[in-house]
């Protein structure tokens, strides 16, 4: 399996980047997005090997429409992802007829998945959320679900997927996890941030739901405060962690992306944008941001504009990674450094995996879509050097404390 090495100098003395790429190549009519991985420890679930077992996510798109996306696939790699293997199409997540109210000849699939160990139960879960198609096309007013499955490592194979049974009421009638980050507590009970709104009302609103988890079902227990903000589609695509002792969400909206604290991970502040340290726009809009979580500092990972990026859709790259404050809940400007470079193709849809104490990953494809109007040409981004590579990003954890005030665990 090919892998490509960037050398990368890192800005803050905690890690250091390793740019290395799992796949490359496409066949100019789809592409391969929302590639995100989890990791099965060693001697756990199913993997009697001595190594972190990483099962990758993806699947392909196709450039003639809008999120256009078809099954499923799982790429593995035993070795820490030095090699992967090729990725193999589950047939359980193909789209398959679907009827809402008087709407009939609908097709639904499985999109926006992430996988993530489950230690309570000592499995690989995977939650995404559904998408409907009518026509050929995103129906536009449609009902959503949040899907989830249970990954069999001896058969390289996903059970078939479910959605999770949500309280009746019309606001989550469009309810989905697709795209977010989850924390799973000590006891098994999952923390799982969703967006949803009734299916003809303007904007999303974000909770945290506690659901339980035995291992084969994923169950609605109870929920958070909710929060959203009255400018374009509201909040979505949340992502949660949980740091020295708090929580923290990272939420997208069309104009800016915000953030929120909890010290329950239930009762959430009113979220604020994202800042520099110096309190200026921090530059990432319409676009996902996630957390990369270590025991000595909190780091954000997003895209912005401001970086020489005009001609990449929404500035969706390059990806860049910067230590957070987490009293001001601030990005700290001078940390930032470039973690997946831009070759013409927008990285906004991306993953973060915890795979061990000694790094993290983030996987994250090379989407080739086209700016509008000729997005189904893929020429420009091609002559930018794009290849839909799947970058995997490894940052390695060096230094064990920090000195700067408040960033760290220093004692």
């Amino acid at each position: 399996m090919l892998e490509f090495v960037v050398p990368s100098r890192a800005a803050d003395p905690l890690y250091a980047i390793e740019q290395t790429v799992a796949s490359r190549g496409f066949d100019g009519k789809t592409c391969w997005v929302h590639a995100r991985a989890g990791v099965i420890p060693p001697q756990a679930g199913g993997n009697d090997s001595d190594q972190p077992l990483a099962v990758m996510t993806l699947q392909k798109l196709d450039l003639a429409g809008s999120d256009l996306f078809y099954a499923v696939n799982t790429m593995r790699s035993s070795d820490l992802g030095k090699t992967w293997s090729e990725p193999v199409e589950h047939e359980s997540f193909a789209r398959r007829p679907f009827t809402w109210k008087e709407h009939q000849d609908l097709e639904i699939t499985v999109c926006d998945y992430w996988p993530k160990w489950h230690a309570a139960s000592g499995k690989l879960l995977g939650i995404g959320h559904t998408a409907i198609y009518e026509k050929g096309h995103v129906m536009k007013v449609r009902p959503r679900g949040t899907a989830y499955a249970v990954y069999d490592p001896a058969a390289n194979a996903w059970s078939p997927w479910q959605t999770l049974a949500m309280p009746d009421d019309p606001k989550f009638e469009n309810a989905g996890a697709g795209c977010v980050q989850r924390v799973d507590l000590e006891d098994g009970t999952v923390l799982l941030p969703i967006y949803f709104k009734a299916p003809d009302a303007e904007r999303y609103s974000v909770t945290v739901l506690r659901c339980a988890f035995d291992g084969k079902e994923l169950r609605y227990l109870d929920q958070g405060n909710e929060v959203t903000v009255p400018i374009g589609r509201g909040l979505y695509e949340p992502s949660l962690t949980r740091w020295g002792g708090r929580f923290f969400l990272t939420l997208r909206n069309d104009e800016s992306g915000y953030v929120s604290v909890s010290d329950d991970g239930r009762t959430f502040s009113e979220p604020v944008p994202w800042c520099w340290d110096d309190g200026s726009d921090l530059g990432n809009y319409n676009t996902q941001q996630h957390w990369v979580t270590h025991r000595e500092a909190l780091f954000l990972v997003y895209t912005r504009r401001g970086a020489n990026n005009d001609h990449v859709m929404r500035h969706r790259a390059p990806l860049f990674i910067a230590r957070v404050d987490p009293e001001t809940l601030r990005v700290v400007r001078a940390s930032e450094q470039v973690l997946v470079p831009e070759h013409g193709a927008r990285l906004g849809n991306f993953g973060v995996t915890e795979v061990n104490e000694n790094e993290s990953w983030v996987t994250v494809t090379e989407w080739m879509q086209a700016p509008g109007p000729r997005f189904y040409d893929p020429a420009p981004l091609i002559a930018r050097g794009a290849d839909n590579r799947v970058w995997v990003a490894k940052v390695k954890w060096t230094t064990p404390n920090l000195n700067d005030k408040g960033m760290g665990t220093k004692e």
